[in-house]
């Protein structure tokens, strides 16, 4: 039996970590029970895997994107749930997967469903850069970050993607779709910062500005988490970003002041590490910690958006468990109608939780948290997390895309 089934990944093994792929099995018995497996190890060697159960049709075939799992890591029709559903066998572990250099490479396998003899198995090669993306470290003045260009002169749309910690997936991922993108990070040693300063910022933003492939439209941000209170204070204070991506962000500069040339414009909104809500995993929920941003003492932590000249698609993650991140949208919204201004629209996504990303992961609901000290949730149904990253991914693109167009045709990477 074993030489007679085959597994395919379709079109190809070999795609872009974005990009879906097709699981399909032939040559197996009529109403044949056998289980799907996919296996991954991380950067830092953590075996990541998932497991689901199916039942071939009459002529001995299963597709996922059409057949339903019947037990294991999730249930019912879920084509790339083998991936997104992925976990660690130690807890509080997340999938650390930031170089872009290398890609990730998933096994797949099917076995039978008592005994576990594999009977075919293929390996899915995900790469994180196409074909002609260049990848460059940037360490100019107080720019600490990697910039990635897309194939071909230009000029291409220009992107500063601004992550809590150092990362380079998603900046690297948006390159193969035609932007020119400049990661940084917030924090580089966050034990240590007492205050930020948005001129190290600006900086980044004026070396896309006057990158001679960028586009002359105005630069885009993106940015995650306390990336998203930086990205805002950008667009309310620094000239030339045209739009700003803020995903589970908040309305209010967190955590510590921030300064603008040499004069504090933002205070910081603290939060109390005794309102942390323990859970049975050992992991603690710190949504509640963060002090109320709507109270007068407050205020002058909250984040002026309304002198934004740009527009903004606020996002907000209902499930979100790290902070209430549909309430600080429902605050920008808030603020910029009382002040006259239209220049945003707003997504929900019930069921996700803080970490969105680039689809066709593994869920991260969980990890060790370094201003926290200790493990925490990270909110989030994994089935509806993954769906509303795969529709988030789309929605940023055309977003960013429709806001700094450029006068040449986007040029995008291909495998």
């Amino acid at each position: 039996m074993a030489s007679q089934v085959r597994l395919q990944l379709l079109p190809s093994a070999r795609c872009l970590y974005d990009e879906p792929v097709g699981v399909q099995v032939d040559g197996l018995g009529c109403r044949q029970l056998v289980t799907l497996r996919a296996r991954a190890t991380d950067e830092k060697g953590v075996v990541f895997s998932s497991a689901a159960h199916y039942r071939a049709d009459a002529s001995g075939k299963i597709h996922l994107d059409r057949d339903p799992s019947l037990g294991g890591s999730y249930l019912g029709v879920e084509p790339m749930g083998l991936l997104w559903a992925m976990k660690a066998d130690t807890a509080h572990t997340y999938f650390h997967k930031n170089n872009s250099l290398d890609p990730q490479a998933v096994r797949f396998s099917v076995e039978e469903e008592e005994g576990g003899r594999v009977l075919a198995q293929a390996t899915n090669e995900r790469l994180l850069m196409g074909d002609g993306v260049s990848r460059l470290t940037v360490n100019q003045g107080n720019i600490q970050g990697v910039l990635f260009t897309p194939p071909g002169e230009g000029p291409f749309p220009a992107v500063l993607d601004v992550y809590t910690f150092k990362s380079e997936k998603r900046a690297c991922l948006l390159a193969n779709r035609g932007f020119m993108v400049l990661s940084v990070a917030v924090y580089n040693s966050p034990a240590n910062v007492k205050e930020l300063h948005l001129d190290h910022f600006e900086e980044a933003v004026d070396f896309l500005k006057h990158h001679p492939k960028a586009g002359s439209k105005g630069i885009g941000i993106l940015a995650t988490s306390k990336g998203g209170d930086i990205a805002l204070s950008l667009a309310a204070f620094v000239p030339g970003v045209e739009a700003v991506v803020c995903i589970n962000g908040c309305c209010a500069n967190v955590a510590v002041p921030l300064y603008y040339r040499k004069q504090k414009i933002l205070s910081a909104l603290m939060y109390d590490t005794s309102k942390v809500i323990p859970t049975e995993s050992g992991a603690g929920i710190v949504k509640y910690t963060v002090n109320d941003h709507l109270a007068e003492e407050n205020r002058s932590s909250l984040v002026p958006i309304e002198k934004a000249q740009g527009r903004f698609l606020l996002v907000a993650a209902e499930d979100d468990l790290n902070w209430d991140s549909k309430a600080y949208m429902d605050s920008m919204v808030e603020r910029l109608k009382s002040h006259g201004r239209d220049n945003f629209e707003e997504m929900c996504y019930p069921g996700a939780g803080h970490y969105l990303e680039p689809p066709y992961g593994p869920h991260r609901s969980s990890d060790f948290n370094r201003f926290a000290g200790m493990p925490v949730l990270w909110g989030g149904e994994p089935r509806s997390h993954a769906a509303a990253e795969v529709h988030l991914w789309k929605k940023i693109q055309q977003f960013l895309r429709a806001q700094l167009s450029c006068d040449a045709p986007p040029t995008e990477a291909k495998l």
